[in-house]
């Protein structure tokens, strides 16, 4: 095996990663795959620092997948006074028309969506845009940075919080007292747009606070408060930042200060990357990289993350507290319909469970109403789960916690956790 083929067999998963997410059709994705190992091949002679090679053969990907969606803009055969028809959007879930975005320069006049496509669609330099327009580069430097402003004003996700919306209310010391009774009517399909296990939906002006409650002391343990603060990109993919700020509710000043980047597409949500500080370095993992990424916050085949539209699909099988699942990665599911009364209102819910998804040993219980939104959310730990650590099963640890049977095997109630969405 020669250099170049050993650099590439390393690199190979990064690759085939990158290209992936970018692709709808998998044998697009293919294609486009053989032309950057087919470029990377003959140009690797060129590359003379080797250290670079996973940024270089990445750039290259970068590349390709820009040439096939050029190809793939001038089949759609997408004229400048007709931009609004159709604003495609691919990703791994196929193309689909982008309403807002379609929407938001349909109210734009035809001076502003011209100068728009030519600048972010056909990713013309200025100087090209002056030439093709026949007007002087200033001329193009003023219409674009008005048409920009236009756009921002009048897209719907910008955030333009009213005053007293969103308002991030104080979660109390003690969790309210709740009852989860099972509903005979059949469970309802619902739009849960929220990052998993963190709550909140990664969309501009989005913020929240959720605490985390210790049974059966019901104390409150950690809050935390979070927000999207703005738009940002991952390896060419369009997301948004998070940060949350976790603090102890005994001591103000145990603080710890996170951030991610997030996606949120019509049909999954996922984590694209996090921030992770080592000592004075600040260290960001990406979804390219690997076991260092997926383990804690990858979710799904590829990382394509959790559905957003959710239905019962009949993998996992509740009856009371006993539980039975198909044999499979990645189990998520509705497994029935129940009204949730907590703090004294009730709420009409679907439970989603989720087993040993994000964490071997780990089962979880979230109700959704039907807005998507959290009302609760509980997990549950396998009797012998972490017990190199904690010395004691959970059974004996916590005897007077709930527990769940799944597939023959004991799992206990450990925490729970609300957001002020119910306060």
């Amino acid at each position: 095996m020669d250099e170049f083929e050993k650099l590439l067999e390393a690199e190979r998963v990064s690759v085939e990663r990158f290209v992936r997410f970018r692709m709808s059709s998998k044998a697009d994705a293919d294609d486009v795959l053989q032309e950057v190992y087919h470029a990377a091949c003959r140009k690797f002679l060129q590359l003379k620092n080797r250290d670079s090679f996973k940024a270089w053969i990445i750039s290259i990907a970068r590349n390709k997948c820009n040439d096939y969606f050029r190809k793939k803009a001038a089949q759609c055969e997408i004229p400048i006074e007709e931009i609004t028809e159709r604003e495609l959007a691919d990703s791994r879930y196929g193309a689909s028309v982008v309403t807002a975005v379609r929407e938001t320069l349909d109210l734009l006049g035809d001076k502003d969506r011209q100068i728009l496509y030519l600048y972010f669609w056909k990713e013309l330099p200025q100087a090209e845009i002056a030439k093709q327009l026949d007007i002087p580069v200033g001329t193009v430097k003023s219409r674009l940075h008005t048409a920009k402003q236009n756009f921002k004003n009048k897209y719907p996700y910008y955030s333009r919080v009213l005053k007293g919306e969103n308002k991030v209310k104080k979660l109390p010391e003690l969790i309210p007292e709740y009852k989860i009774e099972a509903s005979a009517e059949a469970p309802f399909s619902v739009k849960w747009e929220e990052l998993m296990g963190w709550f909140l939906v990664p969309r501009i002006g989005e913020k929240m606070s959720w605490g985390m409650y210790d049974i059966p002391s019901r104390k409150c343990s950690h809050v935390y408060d979070m927000q999207v603060t703005g738009k940002a990109r991952v390896h060419g993919i369009e997301g948004v930042e998070l940060t949350a700020r976790e603090a102890s509710y005994s001591d103000k000043n145990e603080v710890i200060n996170r951030t991610f980047v997030a996606q949120l597409t019509d049909t999954h949500c996922r984590f694209l990357a996090a921030l992770r500080n080592d000592g004075d370095i600040r260290n960001y993992i990406t979804f390219l990289d690997g076991d260092e990424f997926m383990p804690n916050w990858g979710f799904g085949e590829d990382n394509c993350g959790n559905e957003t539209n959710l239905a019962a699909k009949g993998l996992i099988q509740r009856v009371g507290t006993s539980v039975t699942s198909a044999n499979q990665d990645f189990l998520l599911d509705i497994v029935g319909r129940y009204t949730v009364t907590i703090g004294g209102r009730s709420f009409d819910t679907v439970c989603v469970m989720d087993i040993e998804t994000y964490n071997c040993g780990v089962v979880s219980e979230q109700f959704l109403d039907k807005d998507g939104k959290t009302i609760l959310w509980r997990r549950f730990n396998r009797d012998d789960w972490a017990i190199q650590r904690y010395l004691k099963k959970w059974s004996e640890q916590l005897p007077e916690n709930d527990r769940l049977t799944v597939n023959g095997t004991t799992y206990v109630h450990w925490y729970d956790c609300i957001t002020d969405y119910i306060l």
